[in-house]
């Protein structure tokens, strides 16, 4: 009897200690995290990686965080106030739907945006939709990339680019 007891209690520690790590696991996956911008208020927030199902949403305008590594396309009214308001850099990717060029950039823009994420927030701005935004930044070809940090332009390249050559430009503009 004293043997059965000793394994009833090893089998409620051995329980308790497996229960604990998968806690530990969850609490390990939520405690990594990476910085986006707000698209409505600018406010860099920390964005808890392992949150799949879960809607995150700004700590201060309670607005719904995209999540990391998307490539964010905002409206017109949005888009400037986010360009001006955002602490993380931010590439602009202007393009245009019948452009072959710029459907043969977007994923390279893509995979940038997933491998930078928290880095660098990726706006792609359609400047058909949006002919004042393209009308501010002055751009007269498409494809054209804009790298702004806080408000202020930082590098701009226009045509097609090989995805090293596309990482290493961006990357030497922050």
């Amino acid at each position: 009897m004293a043997q059965l007891s000793k394994s009833i209690d090893a089998i409620r520690i051995g329980c308790r200690q497996k229960i604990t790590l998968e806690r530990t696991r969850e609490f390990e996956a939520l405690a990594e995290k990476i910085k986006v911008s707000c698209p409505n208020c600018g406010a860099t927030n920390n964005y808890p990686l392992g949150l799949t199902a879960k809607k995150v949403i700004c700590g201060r305008c309670k607005y719904p965080l995209p999540e990391p590594g998307s490539v964010l396309e905002l409206p017109a009214g949005q888009a400037s106030a986010f360009f001006q308001s955002a602490r993380l850099p931010v590439l602009v990717d202007f393009f245009s739907p019948t452009c072959v060029p710029c459907h043969m950039m977007h994923p390279v823009v893509d995979s940038f945006a997933k491998r930078r994420a928290g880095e660098v927030m990726v706006v792609r701005v359609n400047v058909d939709q949006h002919p004042q935004i393209a009308a501010e930044f002055g751009v007269q070809a498409v494809p054209t990339f804009v790298v702004l940090y806080k408000g202020y332009e930082r590098g701009r390249a226009s045509g097609a680019l090989s995805e090293a050559d596309f990482a290493l430009w961006v990357m030497s503009k922050i």
